[in-house]
């Protein structure tokens, strides 16, 4: 199976490039701010599937470049679908929990309605859109809180804060799975393969770790694994402000992926482990 993906240095395309024998590509090969560009790139390919892994994912600065962020979640996304059903492959996104109001605290299900509280979640959903407008078939892979032993994510910044500080303070009232980026990536490449098997397969859905916790628990449970002596003290999303305004509720209810595909919600905690001993080794 000959896949392309979007992106190249990512957690999840990083991951991807890990696990399978896939063409990823850079921006400087295919830059998502030119959506024609990258469906011309899928048409002339010779690819079986397409994944995008590629996003605007700086939430805050979204609130200030909304139109930019459009142009890279919403309408690239949707421009690569076009070009996959018309050569007919399955066409795989990455999306959020963001693209909820997140409220609550039941976990989102795949037809729960879409109330996106800030630009990001509004460029996202309007990738959503765009990808099932297309016609063709695809996999839309709802998911949050990523980490891995790669770029930028919260592992590593907690890690990073531990070596000069023995206490902090961390969010407590957001509730969420956090998910291993190699997770992410072995679930879109296995449903990748479902898909060109079955041409019936396909839709939306949740993948997100399990069990649910807050930022905190989440830190704590970093330091605990690492044998780091940090007080991590709660504190509310108010004490915390941002540009662009985080959802309470990130809970995913991954039923219909399972049901689907077979393909279970992961054990952050052990996808922790598997990162941790990663960074470890590469230090």
């Amino acid at each position: 199976m000959r896949i392309l993906v979007f992106g190249k240095t990512g957690q999840v395309a990083t991951e991807l490039q890990q696990q399978a024998d896939v063409t990823a590509l850079g921006r400087d090969l295919a830059n998502l701010s030119d959506p024609a560009a990258c469906a011309a790139i899928i048409a002339g390919s010779d690819c079986d599937v397409v994944i995008n892994a590629a996003a605007y994912t700086a939430v805050d600065k979204a609130e200030e470049e909304e139109a930019q962020a459009q142009v890279i979640n919403g309408d690239a996304p949707a421009a690569m679908a076009r070009a996959c059903a018309l050569r007919d492959i399955p066409f795989l996104h990455i999306s959020t929990d963001y693209v909820f109001k997140g409220t609550g605290t039941d976990p989102w299900r795949v037809s729960d309605p879409t109330a996106p509280q800030n630009a990001y979640g509004r460029t996202k959903k309007l990738g959503e859109d765009g990808v099932r407008a297309a016609g063709g078939q695809h996999a839309i892979l709802r998911t949050s809180w990523v980490f891995s032993a790669h770029g930028n994510n919260f592992v590593k910044t907690m890690l990073r804060l531990s070596d000069t500080r023995d206490a902090l303070s961390v969010v407590n009232d957001q509730i969420g799975g956090p998910t291993p980026a190699g997770a992410i990536a072995s679930a879109l490449l296995d449903i990748a393969r479902q898909m060109k098997t079955d041409p019936d397969t396909g839709g939306t859905y949740h993948f997100g770790g399990t069990p649910a916790v807050s930022w905190a628990d989440f830190a704590r449970e970093i330091f605990t694994q690492t044998n780091r002596t940090v007080t991590v003290t709660g504190i509310p999303t108010a004490d915390y402000p941002t540009p662009a305004a985080r959802p309470l509720n990130s809970r995913m209810d991954g039923t219909t992926l399972e049901t689907d595909f077979g393909i279970p919600q992961p054990d952050w905690k052990t996808g922790l482990r598997d990162v941790l001993k990663t960074l470890e080794q590469d230090t």
